[in-house]
């Protein structure tokens, strides 16, 4: 194993990356890359008026690092440097490896962070205009095809005076992006993933926002609703947790947190629906009925659903109890 290591390495650093299969027309124009100095959590968002932007631009992994690759951009650049950054090469390093065997580095945008806040970014000389990057602790800024070549300063100075944590200060510097005159073009998706310091191989749980907003005529605002939601539901997870330990005190603080974020009917009643299923089924309905009521005020057929839930034994086979919870749901 030993000696395999340093061919593999060889291997991914001479790796040409070929400029005739790639498309030639920019898709993305501004995003960030960072690593949270606190948290560990890694990530990348992303603005473009491309359709789409989520599944090329922002690529991440847990304890690993973080890339966003645009401009003419070449996807290979995410998976490539990731694969180099978990062979323990730093993101400069595995930068300088792929945009030196890259024979269209002069239209890239490329930035990289790793899971010890290492960053590297390039942009080449044949970017469109306005186009360029900064470089800051733990994160950097890019962006081209921009109104002012004052938009990634604005974007840098943006996410480092914000508070909360990586999600919010990462919007933060895509709406300073907008406010200083963002693309030329206009713009048309979004895309924002954050995944944790330390790989769980439990992808579901590792993906902490990993959200686009595909097509949208104001998609950075989308995508601030859609990371508003994620943090309920970010919640309500947390609060089925708590239930399955059996502390149904922390639970409900969770869930309470969960149905503060956003509003019923954000959710057209589904979060209050299943927050009271799961006190119900824990042999508390008196806790339940207040969240299925709030449920039935947005749509009356969750009292319809309600009684099939004892077949999939996710409520107890008691129609007394089933009868009570769809009866109080109508009051």
């Amino acid at each position: 194993m030993k000696r395999l290591i340093p061919f593999l390495n060889a291997c991914l650093f001479a790796l040409p990356i070929q400029a005739q299969d790639l498309p030639r027309r920019p898709v993305a124009t501004y995003s960030i890359v960072a690593r949270d100095s606190t948290t560990g959590q890694l990530g990348v968002a992303v603005q473009s008026h491309w359709f789409s932007v989520g599944p090329i631009v922002p690529w991440a992994e847990p304890g690993v690092g973080a890339v966003a690759t645009q401009s003419l951009a070449d996807p290979a650049y995410g998976p490539l440097g990731l694969n180099l950054m978990r062979m323990g090469r730093t993101a400069p390093e595995a930068l300088k490896a792929l945009v030196s065997t890259d024979e269209g580095a002069d239209v890239r945008q490329v930035a990289m962070v790793d899971a010890k806040g290492n960053v590297a970014a390039h942009t080449g000389k044949r970017a469109i205009f306005a186009a360029g990057h900064q470089i800051g602790a733990q994160y950097s800024v890019q962006a081209n095809i921009m109104e002012k070549p004052t938009v990634w300063a604005a974007m840098g100075a943006a996410y480092e005076s914000a508070k909360g944590d990586l999600a919010e200060r990462m919007l933060v510097a895509l709406e300073a992006a907008e406010a200083e005159g963002g693309d030329m073009r206009g713009r048309q998706s979004a895309a924002i993933l954050i995944v944790g310091p330390e790989n769980t191989h439990k992808p579901w749980a590792d993906r902490l926002f990993d959200l686009r907003v595909e097509d949208h005529p104001n998609p950075v605002a989308e995508l601030r609703r859609l990371v508003t939601l994620q943090r309920a539901y970010l919640k309500l997870n947390e609060g089925d947790e708590w239930v399955g330990k059996g502390d149904i005190e922390k639970a409900l603080a969770a869930y309470r947190q969960a149905l503060e974020i956003v509003p019923d009917k954000a959710t057209n009643g589904e979060a209050a629906f299943w927050v009271g299923v799961t006190l119900a089924d824990t042999g508390d309905p008196e806790q339940a009925i207040p969240y299925l009521v709030r449920a039935y005020k947005q749509d009356k057929r969750w009292a319809e659903l309600l009684p099939r839930l004892p077949a999939s034994k996710l409520l107890p086979d008691d129609p007394a109890l089933i009868d009570r919870l769809v009866q109080a749901m109508k009051e």
